[in-house]
């Protein structure tokens, strides 16, 4: 997605994810019509320039406006309902529209390349559409192509982006040594949360809570690698400006919940906070998996970032970093506080952590 940056370099990851998404719906799907078009539905009636531009160009415009109600507003309307039901009815939305772009196309085409006046064209179309069953085709053609264009995007979005393409590629098949930022975020005080709200209403809120985490760690770009109950796993290459992206990340995640306070309040009448523990170096990053398959990633980074959070409760802090996360990421004096060298369980010998005062 380098060529968005271009475009709209103010875009967080997430809305840069989002537009490409739509922007390859935008492109692919004219292209695949127009195959098909030419190739099985009466080729005579394109055989000129002037007829295929005037159809690639309404067909463009409307897969954008498809696409842009597909990423951006179904998805967000229908995101507490079961994925079959989302499916069903975004499909049958998408048919309706698909309806309308054959309307327009078909029409388009009777009156600027046919020549025929507004009734005529419109009776044209209602023959064609309706007494040759030629409209049926149409549909299921476009039915299968919003299916398959909905299950790509599921499957992208439930590895987190990227994570599919490299499992399609077999980029982790052998296991890779890398530098990554590693966070953990848990919520805080979810044992008597989890008595009070009781079990149905705290995994709503258990969803909800992650819902406004990941969005932010989303809307920076971190690979979400897992979540554990109510405790979120997130990675980042490691680099100096990822570090900042981190931070910011975790100043994202507070301001989401805090911009929802009242609703926690008025369904649960809790807001919920949480502890992070932050850490930086080397992960082995490899594939897993037979029947359902997923990059894990191991290695001392990973526990210790994991021993790091839990220290969040021993110290009383709420966001404590390594030593060597702080040194690259150019913090005032104010920003953190040293907490000394700490022992971790399971570490011989102690690192020392630095409370975030942010």
């Amino acid at each position: 997605m380098k060529f968005l940056r271009f475009l709209y370099p103010r875009f967080s990851f997430l809305k840069k994810y989002r537009w490409a998404v739509v922007l390859y719906i935008t492109m692919i799907w004219p292209v695949v019509d127009l195959l098909i078009m030419v190739t099985r539905n009466n080729p005579a009636n394109y055989n000129t320039l002037e007829a295929l531009s005037l159809r690639l160009l309404v067909v463009l415009f409307l897969s954008f406006g498809m696409g842009y109600l597909i990423v951006f507003k179904l998805k967000k309307v229908l995101r507490n309902k079961s994925f079959g039901l989302s499916l069903v009815v975004r499909s049958l939305i998408l048919i309706v529209a698909a309806f309308i772009m054959n309307f327009l196309t078909e029409t388009a085409h009777a009156i600027i390349i046919t020549r025929l006046d507004l009734i005529g064209a419109l009776r044209f179309f209602y023959y064609e559409a309706f007494q040759a069953f030629w409209l049926v085709n149409k549909l299921f053609f476009w039915l299968i192509l919003f299916l398959i264009t909905q299950l790509i995007i599921e499957i992208n979005e439930k590895y987190a982006p990227g994570v599919f393409r490299d499992i399609l590629l077999g980029k982790y098949v052998q296991p890779k040594v890398e530098n990554r930022i590693v966070m953990f975020i848990d919520l805080k005080d979810s044992t008597p949360i989890a008595e009070k709200l009781g079990t149905i209403m705290y995994f709503k809120f258990i969803r909800d809570f992650i819902y406004h985490v990941s969005n932010a760690i989303n809307e920076y770009g971190g690979r979400i690698y897992q979540y554990v109950g109510d405790e979120v796993v997130a990675s980042w290459m490691f680099d100096q400006q990822n570090t900042r992206i981190c931070m910011s990340a975790l100043i994202e995640a507070r301001k989401n919940l805090q911009k929802h306070s009242e609703d926690f309040r008025r369904r649960y009448g809790i807001i919920p906070e949480f502890r992070v523990g932050i850490h930086c170096g080397e992960v082995t990053v490899g594939e897993i998996g037979v029947i359902k398959k997923d990059l894990a990633m191991s290695g001392d980074t990973m526990n210790t970032t994991a021993r790091i959070r839990s220290a969040c409760s021993e110290l009383n802090q709420k966001f404590i970093v390594s030593k060597a996360f702080r040194d690259n990421i150019n913090l005032e004096e104010w920003q953190s506080t040293s907490l000394g060298l700490i022992e971790l369980k399971g570490k011989g010998n102690g690192i020392e952590l630095f409370a975030l005062k942010i």
